[in-house]
């Protein structure tokens, strides 16, 4: 029996990699949809799509078309191909403004260009280029059943722009470049208002007000004691708690020994 099984099974098999070699080498577009709407129902998009390429450029306004399109973009997206996806589900909703399924590929279409989002150390451009998708979906479809998904990949999307944001604001701290460092990091929070990061962003801040103070020529000296003295009033402001408490106190109390020697 268990032979007879393997048998059967091993026919099924050859038979539709039959069908499908011979679909791909028909030239009945008839036939290519068929065999290319069986895979996809089967899950076997890379198939579907071999199949779908050969027959896009003929199936423009055929009755079938918007069935295929559709079929064709979720074969992208279901092997994981976003950028083809993305696209496809673009085109789709730009030519079937009406179709039932126009709401979901805009949404999966932005959901696509979510998915090139690279880590936060590479460059953004597609970051933003899918905060921009996901928003203009938003924005057209506010009652979508899709929203709290494209609104969760929109805060995730955000939150990668603002880490990488941080890290490049602490670099500056972190070569030594204490000048550029107070520019940055003041802009990192006042762009960055809520980040998770303000408490990291006003140490940095203060470590590099200090060391240019304490560093600096006489006649810049007062000054920059002061501009340190209101950073670490303004962490200890954000959390008297902090756990830079220490590190902060110790500047702090050569701050003030610093400052009392020009008070004399």
């Amino acid at each position: 029996m268990k032979k007879f099984i393997s048998i059967l099974l091993i026919l099924i098999v050859f038979t539709s990699c039959s069908e499908f070699q011979k679909a791909l080498k028909s030239e009945d577009i008839g036939v290519k949809f068929d065999v290319a709407t069986r895979q996809y129902e089967k899950g076997k998009y890379a198939k579907a799509i071999r199949l779908f390429e050969q027959i896009a450029p003929s199936y423009r306004g055929k009755p079938q078309a918007e069935k295929m399109f559709y079929m064709y973009a979720q074969s992208f997206y279901k092997t994981k191909q976003y950028y083809s996806a993305g696209y496809q589900f673009e085109s789709f909703v730009s030519s079937y403004p009406k179709s039932e399924k126009k709401e979901e590929a805009a949404y999966l279409a932005a959901h696509s260009f979510s998915k090139l989002s690279p880590r936060y150390s590479l460059d953004q451009i597609d970051t933003y280029k899918a905060i921009d998708k996901l928003q203009a979906f938003i924005n057209e479809y506010p009652d979508s059943q899709y929203l709290p998904e494209a609104n969760v990949i929109v805060k995730d999307l955000r939150e990668k722009l603002e880490k990488k944001s941080f890290e490049i604001a602490k670099q500056y701290n972190t070569i030594s470049d204490h000048k550029a460092a107070l520019v940055v990091l003041d802009n990192f929070i006042i762009d960055f208002p809520g980040t998770q990061y303000k408490e990291k962003a006003l140490y940095y801040k203060l470590d590099s007000a200090y060391q240019l103070a304490i560093n600096s020529i006489e006649s810049k000296k007062v000054e920059r004691l002061n501009v340190a003295k209101t950073a670490y009033l303004n962490l200890v402001k954000f959390n008297a708690n902090t756990e830079f408490k220490s590190k902060a106190d110790d500047m702090l109390a050569r701050i003030e020994t610093d400052l009392k020697q020009f008070s004399k």
